[in-house]
């Protein structure tokens, strides 16, 4: 049989069998020592008493006419029991020579072990495991009678050498054969027991395990074989209730199952109804949101706001194609003030790619070595995550792209990719529609011709920073410029000309000015320059590097004027040096201009009292050539 404890009969068996050998086995083990250990103290002590037995007869009177110690010779040659037992018996000399022996034949030679035997020291017993040797010095007080000096020398060794007995030997092979004996028993015990165990226990568990596992596996359809009546049968046909039980269950669960699945499809078509629902809230929420405003400051302001939190990410940011021609960040959700202004080259990174191919641009992993957008510029920030650039495109293209990060690795769901790129789309409508907006107010409110504010954004700004001088009692100057000698530039080198010395003159000025003054054409030749918080002398200053800078840049020189170059009149007026109200502080400023003009051009004039009621002066508060001006104009000098 295996030795193997696979089986509940096996595990009996080595249970029962195995534990009983052992004990035998140890028992018989345990009797055998004590018998050999009780053996060896037996010949130790036969062996010892014998040696005392021969040393008295040394010491017994020798009869009249027969040598010395006789009766020792008469024991050794006697066949007594205790004598038989012996292996070796001599007496030694102390020069090793052997005096008398229970074999003859060795008187007189010199005993092998002669230097071991004739060392001084007490009596000695030497046992192994087959015999008992006994060493005893011979002489002492008792021997002075007979030897001369025995008290102070050793007059002999007995040498003493007595073997196992017979029946230790006998008992010792009558236990070995007790051992085999339990061996054979006990292996035909075990065998015995355990064909016993696998008719009536292994098999038929055998069985029922081999039921169970088909079971296991999904055939409820099997049975159990049921033998008998003992607890092995009895389990069997409670297995096989089970079983029965469980098929009907399954019966049921397959109905259950099927039921399920149906309400299951319902419920996901009802969730993708409500989805698509959400989505379309989401939609007219956007545009709605979007479309309530034409300010495109506000708009990205409210996308920004509304598209993160409506759609749960938590990283989004707003990009722009600027007149360079490049995206630049114009919002950030989180609000990270960094990042604003920032700019990428189209094509560059994942929202560049997104603006060059007009398509959603998707990184799963930002991360990822393999995406050749990982290895691109993406926004700080954006390290890790998903990242998903949607471009904004309005009739073939691109306004702008929609940037969004989730920090969790391939978070964004295609359902989502598509519902993302119709926000774009909706977005992208508005944005348009701002710009389109924001345009025409540029156009309403900027020269065509200079790009610089017209005279409505003049006035606008003018009074915004009249009003703020009363209220907080700051100065405010203007600076009413004129181009001297225009008329015969145009007449001499034609209106084109003229128009590329406007903006020549425009560009002169721009590039002199603080970005928080405000230089805007007044009409015709004539320019306006708005100092904020800038006192009158101030101002004059400011006028006399304007006009030095006209005067001398090279790209403004012209043969057909008077002194070869281009020049302008400049008249200064302020706030609350000359006038207290716009209208007012404007007048003062071309009466200035007037008496530059009279004073023979190229030259600044700060206003002074009386200058408006010069008789050659035209006064009031409308020009012929453009009524809808609120302030009054020079008179062409």
């Amino acid at each position: 049989m295996a030795l193997g404890l696979d089986t509940v009969g096996r595990k009996l068996l080595w249970s029962v069998a195995l534990p009983g050998l052992l004990a035998a086995i140890l028992g018989i083990g345990y009797f055998w020592r004590e018998a050999h250990q009780a053996a060896r103290n037996a010949t130790q002590s036969e062996a010892l008493a014998l040696s005392e037995f021969i040393g008295t007869h040394f010491r017994m009177p020798t009869p009249q006419g027969l040598p010395p110690h006789s009766p020792v010779a008469e024991l050794l040659r006697s066949e007594t029991r205790l004598l038989r037992a012996t292996a070796e018996l001599n007496i030694v000399s102390p020069d090793g020579r052997i005096l008398w022996s229970a074999r003859p034949e060795e008187v007189g030679t010199r005993h092998p072990q002669a230097a071991l035997l004739t060392a001084s020291g007490p009596e000695r017993s030497l046992s192994d495991a087959h015999a008992t040797e006994v060493i005893r010095p011979l002489g002492g007080k008792e021997c002075e009678g007979c030897h001369v000096g025995a008290a102070m020398r050793p007059l002999g060794v007995l040498h003493l050498r007595v073997t196992e007995p017979v029946v230790h030997r006998e008992l010792t092979e009558a236990l070995g054969g007790g051992l085999v004996a339990v061996l054979v028993l006990g292996t035909m015990l075990i065998i015995a027991t355990g064909v016993s165990l696998h008719l009536f226990l292994t098999r038929p568990l055998r069985r029922l395990t081999a039921a169970m596992r088909r079971a296991e596996e999904g055939d409820f359809l099997v049975r159990a074989e049921v033998r008998g009546t003992d607890e092995i049968s009895r389990l069997g046909s409670a297995f096989n209730a089970m079983l029965a039980r469980i098929t009907s269950m399954k019966a049921e669960e397959i109905d259950t199952h099927r039921d399920l699945q149906v309400t299951k499809w319902k419920l996901s078509l009802k969730e993708e109804l409500e989805e698509r629902i959400a989505e379309l809230a989401l939609l007219f929420d956007v545009a709605r949101s979007v479309n309530s405003t034409i300010e495109l400051s506000e708009l990205l302001s409210r996308i920004t706001q509304m598209v993160p939190e409506r759609l749960h990410i938590p990283h989004f940011s707003t990009m722009l194609v600027n007149p360079d021609g490049v995206l630049e960040i114009k919002s950030t959700f989180p609000a990270d003030p960094a990042l604003d202004g920032m700019t990428f080259q189209i094509g560059e990174g994942a929202c560049g790619r997104a603006a060059e191919t007009h398509r959603a641009v998707y990184v799963p992993d930002v991360t990822d070595p393999s995406s050749v957008f990982a290895r691109r510029a993406l926004l700080p920030g954006h390290e890790v995550g998903a990242l998903l650039c949607v471009p904004m495109v309005h009739m073939n293209s691109v306004l702008g792209v929609l940037n969004f990060r989730r920090p969790e690795v391939a978070s964004f769901a295609p359902e989502e990719l598509e519902l993302l790129s119709a926000v774009a789309d909706q977005v992208a409508t508005a944005v348009k529609n701002a710009m389109l907006h924001a345009e025409a107010v540029k156009l309403t409110m900027t020269d065509p011709l200079t790009g610089l504010p017209n005279r409505r954004h003049l006035f606008a700004r003018l009074e915004l920073e009249v009003a703020r001088a009363q209220r907080f009692g700051s100065p405010v100057s203007i600076l009413m410029v004129d181009i001297d000698h225009f008329k015969k530039l145009n007449d001499a080198a034609g209106h084109r000309a003229g128009d590329d010395t406007l903006r020549r003159v425009c560009d002169v000025l721009r590039a002199r000015v603080r970005k928080v003054d405000t230089l805007a054409r007044y009409g015709g030749e004539e320019f306006m320059l708005v100092l904020s918080q800038v006192s009158k002398e101030d101002a004059y200053e400011v006028a006399e590097k304007l006009r030095r800078a006209v005067a001398e840049a090279p790209q403004l020189a012209a043969p057909t004027q008077p002194g070869g170059h281009i020049t302008v009149s400049i008249g200064v007026a302020s706030i609350p040096a000359d006038a207290s109200i716009q209208d007012t502080l404007v007048d003062c400023a071309d009466a200035a201009l007037y008496a530059s003009k009279r004073g023979g051009r190229n030259r600044v004039t700060c206003y002074e009292s009386g200058m408006e009621l010069h008789p050659g002066r035209e006064r009031g508060l409308s020009r012929p050539n453009d009524p809808s001006s609120p302030t009054p104009s020079v008179a062409k000098a």
